[in-house]
């Protein structure tokens, strides 16, 4: 749903693992549930923002991009600072989470790059309900950016300890690879058919909470993002109660 940025990393780089402690490249079914499940937060995400936020996304800056060279051509200064701020806050966020998880003891950093990004979506999900789920003027500007602060961190995160090419907000690289994939060999990924499907069906539903349950909708991006925080701490215990780094 966005740029082609989705390259391989480079293996060697001494990036850390995933959330709660894997390594580089597993197909563990769990990292798989986390990806999807956080694919769907990126998705509701987008559909706020879109439908209430201003038009403009939080997850996809490439589009964001295209939005600015679009309104200073037609001449439309609203939505290019909604635009700017979007694409602000997005790199905020991502420089944010890729500073959290430099260093060792991966599995901790990465447990606080997701605190940070469930207490963004939670403030978000305040300042919302605050607004009656209308957010207005200088409210909803703040609450863009939160959100965009959110989606970057998200994408800072799932890219530095992520499998090579992985990430849960950016995917047109996803769809293209897995295009790529059948025309060449036959050959069907299907986690890149899940994430993208969890894509549509969180943009389905963030559509749904804001046009009937407005007051509510951002805490299904909140309440995904934190289910997981949760699941990193539960699901990668050793014996004897202690988390495994």
């Amino acid at each position: 749903m966005a740029d082609g940025d989705e390259t391989a990393a480079r293996p060697g780089n001494g990036a850390a693992p995933p959330p709660g402690g894997r390594a580089r490249g597993t197909g563990d079914g769990g990292l798989t549930a986390i990806a999807v499940a956080l694919t769907v937060a990126t998705g509701a995400m987008d559909a706020i923002s879109f439908l209430a936020l201003g038009g403009v996304f939080t997850s996809v800056m490439t589009a964001n991009l295209s939005l600015l060279g679009i309104s200073a051509g037609a001449q439309d200064p609203d939505r290019a600072r909604d635009a700017a701020v979007a694409v602000t806050g997005f790199i905020a966020g991502a420089l944010l989470s890729a500073r959290i998880v430099r260093g060792e003891r991966a599995a901790g950093r990465t447990r606080w790059a997701l605190g940070v990004e469930v207490l963004a979506l939670g403030g978000l999900w305040a300042g919302w309900a605050t607004a009656g789920g209308h957010p207005g003027g200088g409210v909803r500007l703040g609450l863009l950016a939160v959100a965009a602060f959110a989606m970057g961190g998200q994408s800072g995160l799932v890219r530095a300890i992520g499998p090579p090419g992985m990430s849960t907000t950016y995917l047109t690289g996803t769809l293209t690879g897995l295009l790529v994939d059948v025309a060449r060999d036959g050959r069907v990924r299907w986690i890149s058919v899940a994430l993208l499907a969890a894509l549509v069906v969180g943009a389905a539903l963030g559509a749904l909470l804001v046009t009937h349950a407005a007051p509510a909708a951002p805490a299904l991006p909140a309440g995904l993002v934190a289910l997981v925080l949760v699941v990193s701490f539960t699901s990668h215990r050793g014996r004897g109660g202690h988390i495994r780094q």
